[in-house]
């Protein structure tokens, strides 16, 4: 039997739609020859989801998103279709997660798998859920920090009140004055410096003449040691001698002969007794002057006319004629 061009031409076209059909829901992401189960998941918003995205277990995919529509109620809530290619037991509480696949944004289904005995078959609907987007996310890393730099600012604002009112004109000019100070108490400082440098440069001579001396004296100090130890045990050794010593009896007896002196010499500063008498008293000194002054003549008429007071007779015999004087 010939075939004839018309028939080859049909069954190289329907090939051809074959093909395209096959190769656009490939591109799609369904195989037409593998069996799929699917499963629903009901979404408010699901952020930029389309067909085709992937379904993954952590972060492997096991599937894709199918036919996306929204539910004819006035909730106008977004029906989501799972295609679920492996043989793989998913437990009923199973959650389908909207996520961000990339730094990108691209989005994909997460599902996240429960803890229930029962598994869900094809065509049960599956807990939905959504992680926060990429706005809402730098909103909730930014809302602390708007509200620290909100009452930070509000601080400020205080602070600057506060500074505006303190720091009046008189304020402002005292703390200029303040400043002034500051900057001659540094010059003065930096002139100090340099003049010091100065005089160690110019006495250095001198400064290294007393450093070696120092060195010499503290060798001198360790060199004589032992001596320093031994005259160091001699003062303790006097010290203790001392404390033994009945030291503290004799200056107790010292005290109480200079507190009987002490008595003493207020009585004859009172004029009490004879030594206060004569110490205080001048008449006896003016009788002694005054006696003083007759012998004084009498040792004197002694001498002029002693024969007032001896007479010598050759023969032993006096003139009884003689008139007495």
């Amino acid at each position: 039997m010939k075939i004839t061009k018309e028939v080859k031409v049909g069954i190289v076209a329907l090939i051809a739609i074959g093909f395209f059909i096959y190769g656009f829901n490939f591109l799609k992401g369904k195989n037409l020859f593998s069996h799929q189960r699917k499963f629903y998941a009901v979404y408010n918003d699901i952020d930029g989801l389309v067909e085709a995205n992937p379904l993954m277990i952590n972060g492997y995919k096991v599937g894709m998103v199918g036919d996306i529509e929204l539910a004819k109620d006035t909730t106008h809530r977004v029906i989501i279709s799972l295609l679920l290619e492996d043989e793989l037991k998913v437990p009923k509480n199973s959650i389908a997660k909207v996520i961000s696949s990339d730094i990108l944004g691209s989005k994909a289904i997460q599902l996240v798998m429960g803890t229930s005995r029962e598994y869900a078959e094809d065509g049960d609907t599956l807990w939905s859920a959504q992680e926060d987007n990429l706005k809402q996310s730098v909103n909730k890393a930014i809302a602390p920090l708007q509200r620290k730099a909100e009452g930070l600012i509000a601080s400020i604002d205080s602070v600057m009140v506060v500074v505006q009112q303190v720091f009046d004109a008189n304020t402002r000019q005292n703390l200029a004055k303040s400043f002034e100070s500051i900057k001659f108490a540094l010059t003065s400082l930096e002139t100090t410096s340099y003049r010091l440098d100065t005089l160690v440069l110019n006495e250095r001579v001198k400064i290294s003449s007393i450093l070696t001396k120092i060195n010499v004296l503290t060798g001198t100090l360790a060199s004589n040691s032992d001596k320093l130890g031994n005259a160091i045990n001699n003062f303790s050794n006097i010290s203790d001698s001392i404390a033994k010593s009945n030291l503290t009896s004799a200056i107790n007896n010292a005290d109480a002969a200079l507190s009987q002196a002490s008595s003493i010499m207020n009585k004859i500063n009172r004029g009490e007794g004879t030594m206060g008498m004569l110490i205080n008293n001048d008449s006896l000194y003016r009788k002694l002057d005054k006696s003083a002054a007759d012998l004084d003549k009498l040792l004197l008429d002694l001498r002029i006319n002693p024969e007032r007071y001896v007479r010598v007779s050759v023969f032993g015999r006096k003139d009884k004629n003689k008139p007495k004087e």
